[in-house]
């Protein structure tokens, strides 16, 4: 399998707040609306298919881990785009005054995986990385 060929995932979280979810998923980030019920919502998560779901005992802030000087959430989720439309989304992002984990940056520079990176967080405590690499090949380099 390659990138070119790779199937879409299906990720289902747990949000505190549809709402709220559907505020920052659909209003901030943009991705469409799929089914959804008075419990959750599907999402097209830049190809992939993202499920809020109504369960607010389950939301919880994930503890950090060093990775290069920043305090990295231990669990997340996110997509890999291309750089200029990473750049583009952290834009906007900055616009709409999003409170970032990790501002844009370039992280592992001249290293290899060397990749632009940010995180958020969405209104239930979910940690979201957004990823860019110049070189796709250093997807996975060592």
């Amino acid at each position: 399998m390659t990138l070119a060929t790779m199937p879409p995932f299906h990720l289902a979280i747990a949000v505190d707040d549809l709402a709220a979810a559907d505020a920052f998923y659909h209003g901030l980030l943009g991705c469409r609306h799929g089914r959804r019920s008075d419990a959750w919502i599907d999402y097209d998560f830049f190809g992939h298919q993202l499920v809020a779901h109504l369960s607010p005992d389950d939301c919880a802030t994930a503890k950090t881990n060093k990775v290069d000087a920043h305090d990295v959430p231990a669990r997340h989720f996110g997509v890999v785009l291309s750089p200029a439309d990473w750049r583009a989304l952290g834009d906007r992002l900055k616009r709409a005054g999003a409170d970032f984990i990790i501002a844009p940056d370039i992280r592992f520079k001249g290293e290899p995986g060397e990749q632009g990176t940010f995180f958020i967080r969405d209104p239930a405590g979910n940690a979201l990385e957004f990823k860019c690499f110049e070189d796709m090949a250093q997807l996975f380099a060592t």
